[in-house]
C-alpha cells in the first residue's frame, strides 16, 4: 500500500530524540505509551529553566509566571478538545485517577442503591474496578455489554439494558486490547434519552481521534498526557461545567480551599475544588506543548496513514501460518492484537525483543475481556503517528522467522 502524500513520516520521527538515538529500535507499544516529541521536551525543561515556582499561591513574579503558563496549559486542552470553558478541565494524574475522581465525588453523591451503570466488555481494569468499588459501597448493580464476534459492541443487548434505573454508562472510545471504536454518539445519545450521564474513556484514542466534547455530547471524558506524546503523571478530567458544580471534593488539602477553620472548611469553585495539593505543573504545560503539537499536523492524513499501517500489518497476519488477529471490528484503530495456534504470545514477544521489536504480551489490563473470548492474552502490536510501513514489514518478517523457529 502507498505512503500518504500527504504525510511526511520521515520528517515527523527526526523530532523523537529516543527515535534518533535508537534507530534500529520498532517501537510498536504506543497504546501503553508515547514517545515525546522534542517540542514536549523543550516545554518541559523551558518550564523549569524559566517559571518554576508554585502556582496559584505567592506575589512574586516567577509564581505569576508559573500561573500563567500553569493556566495556559488548560486553556490549550480545553481548545483541543473544543470544550465551553477552560474551567471544565480538571488536572490529573492520568485517566485512571480521572474516573475515581468522577466516581467518588459525582457518583458517591448521586447514585443510591438499586442504580445502574452499564460499562462493556471493551473496558480496561481502570473503567471497571472504580465502579465495582462504588457499586460494592453503594448497592449498585452493574451491567455488562457483551460483544458480537468481530469484537464490535452488542448494540441490540446494550440498548435492553438501558432501564429506569440506569445512571451512567461508561465506555472506551477505543479499546486498548483490541481496537474497536465503540459508535459513541449512537450510544451516548441513547443513554441521554434513558436520563443517564456518560463516561467515556478516551485514554487511547486521543492520540489517532478528533474529539470535540462539544459535538460527543459526553458528560464526562478522561485521558492520560502520557499515551498522546505528553509527559507522565499528567492527564485531565474534560465535564460539563454544570456537572462539575454540583459535585463535592473529592481529596482534602491545600490549593482546593477558598477558607478553613476547625468549625468548618468551605472550598473554591471547580475545577480547583478537585487539585489539591501541589499540581503537575511542568508536566502540564508538557501536555500542552504534547497537544498542540499533535493540533498542528494534519489529522485526516494522519488518520488515512495509521489505517494504512494497521490495514498493511493485519494482511500480512493472515499470510502467516497460525496466527489469528483478535478483534476485526469494521472501524478498528491502528491497534492489532495477535493469538497463536502453537506458541505463547510471551514466548512470542520475548524473541521479537531480541530482534529490538518492542510489542506488548499478556491481558493489557483487560482480564474480563480475555476471559469472554477465552484466551490467556496476545500479543499486541500498537502504531501510531511515528511508525513506518518498513517497520511493520520487519516485524512480520521477525514474526515468521520466530514461529518457525517455535514451531
Amino acid at each position: 500500500m502507498p505512503l500518504s502524500p500527504a504525510f511526511d513520516v520521515a520528517a515527523l520521527r527526526e523530532q523523537f530524540p529516543l527515535l534518533c538515538a535508537q534507530p534500529a529500535l520498532v517501537y510498536l507499544d504506543n497504546a501503553a505509551t508515547t514517545h515525546k516529541p522534542r517540542a514536549v521536551l523543550d516545554a518541559e525543561r523551558r518550564f523549569y529553566e524559566t517559571s518554576n515556582a508554585n502556582v496559584h499561591r505567592s506575589v512574586h513574579r516567577l509564581a505569576h509566571a508559573a500561573t500563567d503558563a500553569f493556566e495556559n496549559a488548560r486553556s490549550t486542552i480545553a481548545r483541543f478538545l473544543n470544550a465551553h470553558d477552560a474551567r471544565e478541565i480538571v488536572f490529573t494524574r492520568g485517566t485512571t485517577e480521572a474516573i475515581n475522581l468522577v466516581a467518588q465525588s459525582w457518583g458517591r453523591s448521586q447514585l443510591h442503591a438499586g442504580d445502574e451503570i452499564i460499562l462493556t466488555m471493551l473496558e480496561h481494569h481502570a473503567n471497571i474496578v472504580p465502579w465495582q468499588m462504588l457499586a460494592a459501597e453503594r448497592g449498585l448493580t452493574l451491567r455488562v455489554v457483551e460483544l458480537q464476534p468481530d469484537g464490535s459492541l452488542d448494540l441490540a443487548q446494550f440498548r435492553q439494558l438501558m432501564g429506569s434505573r440506569t445512571r451512567l454508562l461508561a465506555v472506551t472510545a477505543l479499546s486498548n486490547a483490541i481496537g474497536t471504536r465503540p459508535p459513541l454518539r449512537e450510544m451516548i445519545d441513547t443513554a441521554h434519552r434513558h436520563g443517564a450521564r456518560v463516561l467515556v474513556d478516551a485514554a487511547q484514542a486521543m492520540a489517532h481521534d478528533i474529539i470535540d466534547v462539544q459535538d460527543l455530547d459526553a458528560d464526562f471524558l478522561v485521558f492520560s498526557g502520557h499515551k498522546v506524546f505528553g509527559p507522565t503523571g499528567i492527564g485531565a478530567l474534560w465535564a460539563r461545567g454544570d456537572l462539575l458544580a454540583g459535585m463535592p471534593p473529592w481529596q482534602g488539602g491545600g490549593e482546593m480551599i477558598e477558607r478553613v477553620s476547625f468549625s468548618g472548611t468551605t472550598y473554591q469553585a471547580p475545577p480547583y475544588r478537585f487539585e489539591a495539593g501541589t499540581p503537575p505543573m511542568a508536566q502540564a504545560v508538557g501536555l500542552a506543548a504534547a497537544l498542540d503539537w499533535l493540533g498542528a499536523l494534519d489529522r485526516p492524513a494522519l488518520a488515512a496513514y495509521e489505517d494504512m499501517l494497521r490495514a498493511t500489518l493485519e494482511h500480512g497476519l493472515a499470510a502467516l501460518p497460525g496466527v489469528r488477529v483478535v478483534g476485526t471490528a469494521p472501524g478498528k484503530g491502528p491497534l492489532v492484537s495477535a493469538a497463536f495456534e502453537q506458541a505463547h504470545p510471551f514466548d512470542v514477544a520475548q524473541f521479537l525483543d531480541a530482534r529490538d521489536i518492542a510489542v506488548r504480551v499478556g491481558t493489557h489490563c483487560a482480564q474480563p475481556l480475555m476471559e469472554t473470548l477465552q484466551l490467556p492474552g496476545t500479543l499486541r502490536i500498537s502504531l501510531c503517528a511515528y511508525n513506518t510501513v518498513t517497520e511493520v514489514e520487519a516485524l512480520l518478517s521477525a514474526l515468521a522467522d520466530t514461529l518457525e523457529w517455535l514451531q
